[in-house]
C-alpha cells in the first residue's frame, strides 16, 4: 500500500502535489477550528447556560421579596411615592417571572413541575393583589383578602426559594458532567494536535523529496560545474514532474558540455601537432570553428543556470504551477535549441523565439530591474542568419552592462530590412564600456584573438565575416549611457527554414 501511495506521489504533477498540501493543511485548519469551538461550547456556552438559569431563580426570588416589602409598606402607609414604588416592584417581579425557563427537555421534570406550580401561583396572586389594590379597602372582605394576598406571598416565596434550590442541583449536576469531560479535553487536544501535526510533517516529507531535493541537487551540481567540474555524476530523482524532465535535461546538458571540453582539449593537442604545415592548420581551424560553434551553443552560463534553478525551486515552494512550468519550458527550449541545432543558420523567428525565452527566465529573475524590447520590421520566417546570434550579445548586456547597475535597465532589439540587408541592431542602457577597454575588445575581434571574457563576442564576430563577403559587425559604447551592437548581412530570401 505504501509503495502504491508512493508511486502515485511521484507520477503527480507539481500543480497538483502543492494543490494536495494545501487541501491538507486546509483540512487540518478545518479540523482545529471544529475542535476550538466544541471546546468553546462546553467549557463557556453550557456553563452561560448554568448561571443563567442561577441567576433568573435569584432574580425571581429578590424581586418577590422587595415586592412583598413594597406592598406591606403601601398597605400600611397608603402614600403616593410608596405606590409608585410597588408598581415598579411588580413590573420588574412580572417580566422576570415571563423569563423563567419552561421547557421540559432542556430543565428535566422537577424544576418543569416546579416552575408550573410558581405561573399559576403568580396568575392567582397577580388577580387578587391588583383586587386588593383597586378596592382600596373599601369592601367588607378586604381584610381578608389582604390576608389571602400576604399567604400567597410567602408561597411564593417559599416556590422561589425552592425553584432556586432546584436550578442551583441541576447547574451542580451539570458542572460535575462538564468537568469530567474538560478534564479529558487537554488529552484529546494534545493527540489531535499531534496527529494533525504528523500529517502535514508526511505531506511535507513527501514535497521535500520530491521538488526541493531535486532543487537542492541541481543547485549543487551547478556550483560544481561553474567550477569546470562537469564530470561529476548524474541526478538521479524518482518523480515523474516537471523536475523529473528537467534534471533529465541537465543530465544531457552536462554531459554534451563536457564532451565539447573534451573536444577543446583535442583541439590543442591537433594545433601543437599540425601547425607546421599550412594545408592541415586550414583544415585543422575549418574543424576548430565548427566545434567553438558547437562549444558555444551547448554552453549555458553555469552562474545563470544556478540562479534560474533557484528561482524555480523558490516559484515552486511560493507560487502556483503555472508559473513554474512557463520557466520550466524556457528554460528546456533553450536547452533543445542549444544541443539539437547543428544548422548553421536559422530563421530569425526561432532565434527571436529562444531570446523570447531566455529574456522570460531573466525577467523571473531580476523582475522589473531588467525590461526588453523587440522591434522586427521584416518577414522572419524567411529570413535566415547565423545559429546563435542574438542570445549571447544579449547575456553579455545583462551581465556586463545592467546587472552591475542598481536600478537595472532595458534591452533593445531592433531589425529592418535596407538595401538588400538585414541590419540587426542590440543596444542597452547600462553602464557602458570605456574607451581603453572598447579599443582593445575592437582589436582582439579585428586580430581574431578571442578573450576569456568575449568568447561569445568574438565567435560572432568571426561568423558573420566568415559566412558573408559583405557582412559586418560594429560595436559602439560609451560610459553612462550604454552599448550598441550592430549586425549588416545579406537579404537571402528564398529557402525557408523548417525547425
Amino acid at each position: 500500500m505504501k509503495q502504491h501511495l508512493g508511486r502515485i506521489w511521484r507520477s503527480l504533477k507539481i500543480k497538483r502535489k502543492i494543490k494536495l498540501f494545501t487541501d491538507v493543511v486546509f483540512f487540518v485548519i478545518l479540523l482545529s477550528i471544529v475542535l476550538a469551538f466544541w471546546v468553546i461550547k462546553s467549557s463557556l456556552l453550557d456553563f452561560s447556560v448554568i448561571l443563567q438559569n442561577n441567576s433568573m431563580a435569584s432574580d425571581f426570588l429578590q424581586c418577590m421579596e422587595n415586592e412583598t416589602d413594597l406592598f406591606e409598606t403601601y398597605i400600611r402607609t397608603g402614600e403616593e411615592d410608596s405606590y409608585r414604588n410597588l408598581k415598579q416592584a411588580m413590573e420588574a417581579t412580572g417580566s422576570v417571572v415571563s423569563q423563567l425557563p419552561f421547557e421540559f427537555e432542556k430543565i428535566g421534570e422537577k424544576r418543569y413541575a416546579r416552575t408550573w406550580s410558581v405561573l399559576n401561583m403568580y396568575q392567582i396572586y397577580s388577580e387578587k393583589r391588583d383586587h386588593v389594590l383597586d378596592t382600596g379597602g373599601k369592601t367588607p372582605d378586604y381584610i381578608s383578602e389582604l390576608y389571602e394576598v400576604y399567604d400567597i406571598q410567602d408561597y411564593l416565596q417559599s416556590y422561589a426559594k425552592q425553584l432556586m434550590r432546584d436550578t442551583l442541583e441541576d447547574g451542580v449536576s451539570v458542572y460535575a458532567d462538564k468537568v469530567r469531560i474538560i478534564i479529558i479535553v487537554p488529552a484529546l487536544i494534545i493527540f489531535f494536535e499531534l496527529l494533525f501535526f504528523f500529517c502535514i510533517r508526511k505531506v511535507s516529507e513527501l514535497m521535500n523529496g520530491s521538488i526541493v531535493e531535486p532543487v537542492v541537487e541541481l543547485a549543487e551540481a551547478s556550483r560544481k560545474i561553474s567550477e569546470n567540474d562537469f564530470f561529476i555524476k548524474d541526478i538521479e530523482v524518482q518523480s515523474e514532474d516537471e523536475l523529473g524532465e528537467l534534471v533529465q535535461v541537465f543530465n544531457k546538458m552536462k554531459y554534451a558540455t563536457g564532451e565539447y571540453i573534451k573536444a577543446l582539449e583535442e583541439k590543442r593537442k591537433a594545433l601543437d601537432l599540425y601547425h607546421a604545415e599550412e594545408m592541415e592548420k586550414l583544415e585543422i581551424a575549418s574543424r576548430l570553428d565548427a566545434m567553438e560553434l558547437d562549444l558555444l551553443k551547448s554552453q549555458i552560463n553555469p552562474h545563470f543556470l544556478f540562479n534560474t534553478l533557484n528561482v524555480i525551486g523558490g516559484m515552486a515552494n511560493l507560487e502556483g504551477a503555472q508559473t513554474t512550468e512557463k520557466m520550466i519550458q524556457a528554460l528546456s527550449s533553450l536547452f533543445r535549441y542549444n544541443l539539437k541545432t547543428p544548422e548553421e543558420k536559422v530563421s530569425l523567428t526561432r532565434e527571436l523565439k529562444v531570446i523570447s525565452d531566455y529574456m522570460f527566465l531573466q525577467k523571473m529573475r531580476f523582475g522589473d530591474r531588467i525590461e526588453y524590447q523587440i522591434d522586427c520590421q521584416t518577414d522572419a520566417e524567411l529570413v535566415m542568419i547565423p545559429t546563435f546570434t542574438f542570445q549571447p550579445l544579449v547575456e553579455n548586456a545583462i551581465i556586463h552592462g545592467l546587472v552591475p547597475k542598481e536600478e537595472g535597465g532595458h534591452i533593445f532589439i531592433r531589425i529592418r530590412e535596407r538595401n538588400a540587408m538585414i541590419r540587426m541592431t542590440i543596444a542597452d542602457d547600462g553602464l557602458g564600456i570605456d574607451k581603453e577597454t572598447l579599443c582593445s575588445l575592437k582589436r582582439q575581434m579585428q586580430e581574431e584573438e578571442s578573450g576569456r571574457t568575449s568568447i561569445g563576442l568574438f565567435n560572432i564576430y568571426k561568423r558573420v565575416h566568415s559566412m558573408y563577403d559583405n557582412g559586418r559587425m560594429h560595436i559602439c559604447s560609451k560610459v553612462g549611457v550604454g552599448t550598441i551592437i550592430s549586425i549588416m548581412i545579406p537579404d537571402e530570401r528564398g529557402n525557408r527554414f523548417e525547425g
